[in-house]
């Protein structure tokens, strides 16, 4: 069983899912629960989803790993049930890594594991580069090191982003309507080429009724593209500052380049890479294999912090 609830952060509030009861008063203090309430040790898993996607992503997860860990499962801003950022603010990659960072505060004196997938693991792999000390392990799902690119991209990479705002500022009172849930889980499926089963429990927090349409809960301004991206020296800089383990997990169907030595796996300490069953959202397509890795490689992480 997973509990809802909202942690208030600096500037918003996120929709988190947890496998134990939230505590009203440490979370009006900014706390998801303190390592006194707990009723053991376990470490905590911190599931963080991907682009477009939302915490019931791992819902598959849930219950194979609940056993072993404390488990808590985050809705990034303008995603699932959280709050969507500003109207002046157009997501900002190193913003999700400030998010992450309260997230961890919120968690303060349990050991963290973070599980990312896609955005969320280029999220979680940015925020252990610059606090390594705060993490036991890091699982990281079709995805690696930040998006890095040449720097003599940098202005064509500026233009292709104002441009994007400009034309989302054009469709700005355009709200897609959908004639039923199944029409939502429909375009999904086709997206992501999975199964309606698959992808239900992430449908459904994705998308909201008003009267007799359908309409979907994310942010529009998600859709526009990034005005900078890290160069290949910053993004290795952060990679090779990781001090725990990191176990990638990549599906058979998957971003391919991601196996490639350049792609970020080389440049961290203690890293190992598997394939699993799947493409690029191979943990709901794999969940079996993928929760066994997870408890394989956290068996083997000796400190936990």
């Amino acid at each position: 069983m997973m509990y809802e609830c909202r942690l208030p952060l600096a500037e918003s509030e996120l929709a988190i899912m947890t496998s134990f009861p939230p505590c009203r008063e440490a979370l009006a203090q900014g706390k998801l629960v303190s390592a006194a309430e707990l009723s053991d040790q376990r470490p905590t898993l911190v599931f963080l989803h991907g682009w477009h996607d939302n915490a019931a992503s791992f819902t598959p997860l849930f219950e194979p790993l609940s056993a072993a860990f404390h488990l808590v499962s985050v809705d990034w801003p303008g995603h699932g049930l959280s709050e969507h950022r500003g109207t002046d603010n157009y997501y900002y990659f190193m913003d999700y890594v400030d998010d992450l960072a309260q997230i961890r505060q919120a968690l303060a004196g349990q050991s963290v594991i973070l599980v990312g997938h896609s955005l969320g693991a280029l999220v979680a792999a940015a925020y252990a580069g610059a606090f390594p000390e705060t993490l036991a392990g890091l699982v990281l799902i079709e995805g690696l090191a930040p998006l890095c690119e040449n720097a003599e991209l940098a202005a064509d990479r500026l233009r292709q982003g104002i441009e994007s705002r400009m034309k989302r500022r054009q469709r700005v009172s355009k709200r897609l309507k959908l004639d039923s849930f199944q029409a939502a889980l429909t375009v999904r499926c086709r997206i992501n080429g999975l199964d309606a089963e698959q992808l239900r429990p992430l449908v459904q927090r994705a998308t909201y009724r008003d009267g007799d349409h359908w309409y979907w809960r994310h942010d529009d301004k998600l859709r526009c593209d990034s005005l900078i991206r890290m160069t290949e020296m910053q993004a290795k800089t952060l990679m090779s500052g990781i001090a725990c383990p990191v176990l990638s997990v990549l599906g058979e169907r998957g971003f391919t380049y991601l196996k490639e030595p350049d792609a970020g796996l080389s440049w961290v300490p203690q890293a190992a890479q598997i394939t699993v069953p799947g493409g690029h959202h191979c943990h709901l397509e794999s969940p079996r294999q993928v929760c066994e890795q997870i408890l394989l490689f956290t068996s083997k992480i000796k400190k936990l912090v």
